[in-house]
């Protein structure tokens, strides 16, 4: 390994299934070393992971990275948004996280929007319409459902905020990943007391919020981790705001991420509020606005149709018009979080192959959907798509999102892109830099592009028409029938 240009420091993405740990030469961008460790998430209509595994994984990615992470001068967590960490008076969790795709506050949700005014409220509120991901959502289910849970509890924090504390022995989140919660007011950029008095969540129980550049504390004693005590440690974020620090994105270029869940996203100069509640007006970790879609249904939802039919996923075949809405999880865009997955138009001669476009077909729909209203009015409508995520290598998504959004499709060679994100956030700790000037430095977005074909009208439309006839009954919990 030849010698790093510039310090060291250490990017972390812990995700829904697994803790990565990048170690990153902070001059060059060069991946100098790397790990990864996995979670386990509760199966089911739960979706909880005990926090602890999270510091386990987190532990077992730096000792694989070997020697480059001892030597790291700054480190940031980037994490899955929206879980419901609850820790105890000794910091130990009371229950297991809740996390994003956890869809049992669908109740909770509902009400609160009652309750406060309805969607446009919320939207002008919190720039957002908290749908059962969001933490508010949770914690009211928590509180109704597990009320002495709820009252052991002496603090709360995201997936990121708990490895930070951890680290730091300092309760901080950033803007970012706290405007996911529901109970931050994108208007004045602070907790909103209106809204954590009705859940009953003493806002003293939640953690500080780091502004941008600023460093969230340093590395104490006794964590049991390579870093040396006094490493600098950044705010962190959540992971679609750290994708974004890692792809150095401008405003008005579109991003899909394909992962277990799909998201759709630009930056903006201008604060979202979209009362339709598709659009969930999230803050970037850098002092923009990173307006974002998301869909509880994206790889994992296809690779499960892949296997119930015996098949690669690759092994799509052209000429169907069979539907597929591939809603294993429920959905949150389009907000259904009570549905599953739907079959339409199967005859004689369809083919497996088939049945597996119609999965990728459907997936993507969703997404698409909602990037004209993730983007501004004034974003370039021939901008290349970037395309990442686990499933951007697949070509299989390449052809799919190439066909129905008619836009070039442009794949970043980078790999990593939150844990890369929350390198950049850390070496601008140490030289001083916007992260994602940073990232740009480092060419994070380069990759190959995939010219424009004629966009699949007809599909589009198909899928549009069975969706709208298919919502009375995608509507309907199934549990309670």
């Amino acid at each position: 390994m030849s010698a790093a240009e510039g310090p060291l420091v250490v990017g972390v993405d812990t995700s829904t299934q697994s803790t990565k740990a990048l170690v990153v030469d902070a001059a060059t961008g060069r991946v100098v070393a790397s790990g990864q460790a996995p979670h386990t998430v509760s199966s089911g209509t739960a979706r909880e992971s005990d926090p602890r595994q999270w510091w386990d994984a987190l532990s077992e990615a730096l000792a694989q990275c070997g020697d480059a992470a001892r030597e790291a001068a700054a480190v940031s967590i980037g994490g899955q948004q929206h879980g419901l960490v609850t820790l105890d008076e000794q910091g130990e969790p009371v229950r297991p996280a809740l996390l994003w795709n956890d869809v049992r506050s669908a109740p909770q949700a509902r009400r609160l929007i009652d309750e406060l005014g309805g969607p446009k409220a919320w939207a002008e509120r919190t720039g957002s319409v908290p749908s059962a991901s969001f933490t508010v959502t949770k914690w009211a289910w928590l509180a109704e459902h597990e009320p002495e849970a709820a009252r052991a509890v002496r603090a709360v924090r995201l997936p990121h905020d708990y490895l930070t504390e951890r680290l730091t022995g300092e309760g901080t989140t950033d803007r970012g990943d706290v405007s996911g919660t529901g109970w931050w007011a994108s208007g004045t950029e602070a907790y909103d007391e209106g809204i954590l008095a009705r859940v009953g969540l003493d806002p003293a129980l939640l953690p500080r919020v780091v502004r941008p550049g600023e460093v969230a504390g340093t590395v104490r004693d006794g964590h049991g981790l390579p870093f040396s005590k006094g490493t600098l440690v950044a705010a962190g974020t959540g992971d679609n705001a750290a994708a974004a620090l890692g792809l150095g994105l401008r405003p008005g270029v579109p991003v899909m991420s394909l992962g277990t869940s799909g998201t759709v996203y630009a930056v903006s100069e201008h604060r979202p509020a979209d009362p339709t509640g598709t659009v969930a007006g999230f803050a970037d970790a850098r002092g923009d606005w990173l307006p974002l879609a998301c869909t509880l249904n994206c790889t994992l939802a296809v690779d499960r149709v892949a296997a119930l039919l015996n098949l690669d996923r690759e092994a799509v075949e052209p000429g169907t018009s069979t539907t597929l809405l591939p809603f294993l999880d429920g959905e949150r865009t389009p907000n259904l979080p009570h549905s599953s997955g739907l079959l339409y138009g199967l005859r004689h001669d369809t083919t497996a192959g088939q049945l597996l476009q119609a999965a990728y077909d459907g997936a993507v729909h969703s997404l698409l959907g909602a990037l004209d209203l993730v983007l501004d009015a004034d974003a370039d409508p021939s901008a290349p798509l970037l395309l990442i995520g686990g499933g951007a290598r697949g070509a299989a998504w390449q052809q799919t999102v190439r066909r129905l959004s008619g836009r070039p499709v442009q794949i970043p060679e980078a790999r990593e892109l939150v844990a890369l994100g929350a390198a950049a956030q850390a070496a601008g700790l140490l030289t001083g830099e916007d992260a994602a000037a940073v990232a740009r430095r480092w060419n994070t977005a380069a990759g190959p592009v995939l010219e424009a074909v004629e966009r699949d009208e007809a599909t589009l439309n198909r899928i549009t028409g069975v969706l709208s006839d298919a919502a009375p009954l995608l509507e309907r919990d199934a549990t309670s029938h």
